[in-house]
């Protein structure tokens, strides 16, 4: 191991006086990819900023073990070793590009306070830099980035400035926590063909942080399985993938959702639950000559419709236009043309009229912690509907449709008087589905409900989806970007860019047989990682 950039032997972590990671050992050698994976909580990530010492000291502390960057100690490194290591010797990616970038300084001065800290260079100098770096990651018109703010970008092209960032000190270790994770599939396969060809190129050794498999086996040369604070499993990637030891690994492997929809019959195709015809949604933006205000159309025209019992998929890059439409089906935005909930136009309804069949058209957010209030108990957050909408129900009914609630989608009803913070996400997202099914709707959006969960507990979510739709003959819009739980779901999928229907049919042709090349280009890059048998392992 004497090529190790960093070896990481019996390493403990303690918040306080909880133990979070036990004895973990781990090594990182020039030039090589080395994955840490395992499901959110197993510690991997908290491994990973334990290298640069960004956790939360003295809240957090080591009280085992050893930490090797390039020969110094890293655990007790003193203020200036730990500036020489951060971002001069390694360079780190986070998972969420917006969170992670300054909101108030431009792309320019960003990379170039980096290089003035690191490198000392002049503004001028740094400022050259700093668009050759925004060239090497590859960022489209790297002139006008420079002067651009994180705002100003999509979530690739911040992810690339991240990137950029990170390789301004040509660091030996480039650490990359879940750098894909917030993105869509195509962005995704970009910026993982990015890392590969700076690996390559650059000779620069990648420690990935993932909880998704596939993207693993694409990329990694050696993995770490993490479970519950520990390494239960490690090996070369080849090895892991086709010959798992340890119950946890096999676990993780066969966690991706699965499974399809269940048939629909034809009785259930002919009773239309929600229709769409002529619609559009359109926002006005800004103020134009004379005080007008310009109009940016979100939803080009189109006529669609969703079947008792049906799932209809939406699937698009973002900025397509997928969650105006979901939104805009529900009356939550303006929109035009006609809407119609078992044939009645909702377009047509006043605000008191529409709140009568608000129960029947639910929604399920992406982010569970940001939908759930946290000031609010689980049986307040389920029981809120029923107090809008069936107002008269005694307190004993409430607390009963709660725990039927609660119970159908697989949370213990005991748990109604703890709040959202004491969920993990999968319990929190069961959480919501409670909140909308509590009122029994016979329409529900799914605005990418399982994008920021683990593999397995995604696979939970797509199970419990499929079963409550079974059983209530639910009609579902399903919107999301990661098209291995949309095969799982669809009855129908609709094809979405730049606000236009550009491909629709049914699951299985779409999957099958796509007929337009943006619709292909979507398949490449979902089932990239599954159908790539890992680089690494073969060089």
């Amino acid at each position: 191991m004497t090529d190790s950039i960093v070896q990481v032997t019996d390493l403990s972590i303690h918040f306080g006086a909880t133990q979070v990671v036990d004895r973990v050992s781990f090594h990182v050698e020039a030039g090589e990819i080395v994955a840490l994976v395992g499901e959110s909580g197993s510690g991997k990530s908290v491994s990973a900023l334990s290298i640069l010492q960004l956790l939360a000291y003295p809240h957090a502390s080591h009280p085992h073990g050893s930490i090797v960057l390039n020969g110094r100690e890293m655990v007790g490194a003193n203020r200036a070793e730990l500036q020489l290591a951060r971002g001069g010797e390694v360079g780190m990616i986070f998972q969420e590009p917006m969170t992670s970038l300054n909101p108030l300084h431009t792309v320019g001065k960003q990379i170039g306070e980096t290089l003035r800290i690191h490198r000392g260079m002049a503004k001028s100098e740094a400022r050259a830099r700093a668009l050759e770096l925004l060239q090497q990651v590859e960022l489209p018109d790297p002139e006008a980035k420079l002067a651009a703010y994180p705002h100003q970008l999509s979530g690739g092209q911040r992810q690339r400035v991240m990137i950029a960032m990170a390789l301004a000190n040509e660091p030996k270790l480039l650490i990359a926590d879940e750098p894909t994770t917030a993105l869509d599939v195509t962005i995704q396969a970009s910026i993982l063909n990015l890392l590969r060809d700076l690996n390559q190129r650059l000779g620069m050794a990648i420690l990935m942080i993932s909880h998704d498999l596939g993207i693993v086996r694409s990329m990694a040369k050696r993995v770490y399985v993490m479970n519950q604070g520990k390494v239960v499993e490690s090996g070369d990637t080849h090895t892991l993938f086709t010959n798992p030891q340890h119950a946890y690994t096999r676990h993780l492997l066969n966690s991706r959702p699965g499974g399809r929809p269940a048939q629909l019959q034809s009785v259930q195709r002919e009773q239309a639950v929600i229709a769409a015809r002529d619609f559009s949604v359109a926002y006005k933006v800004g103020k134009g000559w004379f005080g007008k205000a310009a109009e940016f159309v979100a939803v080009q025209t189109m006529d669609f419709s969703v079947s008792r019992g049906e799932t209809l998929a939406v699937v698009g890059e973002s900025g397509s236009g997928k969650t105006s439409l979901g939104l805009a089906m529900l009356r939550l935005i303006p929109s035009r043309g006609r809407i119609c909930y078992l044939g009645q136009d909702l377009q047509d309804l006043s605000h008191a009229q529409l709140k009568g069949l608000r129960r029947n058209m639910q929604m399920v957010f992406q982010d569970p912690y940001g939908s759930l209030s946290p000031r609010l108990t689980v049986r307040e957050i389920v029981a809120e509907g029923l107090s809008v909408h069936e107002p008269d129900l005694p307190a004993v009914e409430i607390d009963a449709r709660v725990a039927q609630a609660l119970e159908e989608v697989g949370l213990e009803a005991s748990s109604m008087q703890r709040y959202p913070h004491e969920f993990s996400g999968g319990q929190r997202q069961r959480i919501s589905l409670a909140r909308a099914q509590v009122l029994r709707p016979d329409f529900i959006v799914l605005d990418e409900p399982t994008s920021a969960l683990d593999m397995s507990v995604q696979a939970q979510i797509v199970d419990l989806l499929r079963a409550l739709q079974q059983k209530h003959h639910l009609a579902y819009l399903f919107i999301s970007h990661d098209l291995a739980v949309v095969r799982a779901l669809a009855h129908r999928v609709l094809v979405m860019k730049d606000g236009r229907v550009i491909e629709s049919g049914a699951a299985d042709d779409i999957f099958s047989q796509p007929q337009q090349d943006y619709t292909r280009a979507l398949l490449d890059a979902a089932m990239l990682p599954d159908a790539v048998t890992s680089q690494a392992t073969d060089g």
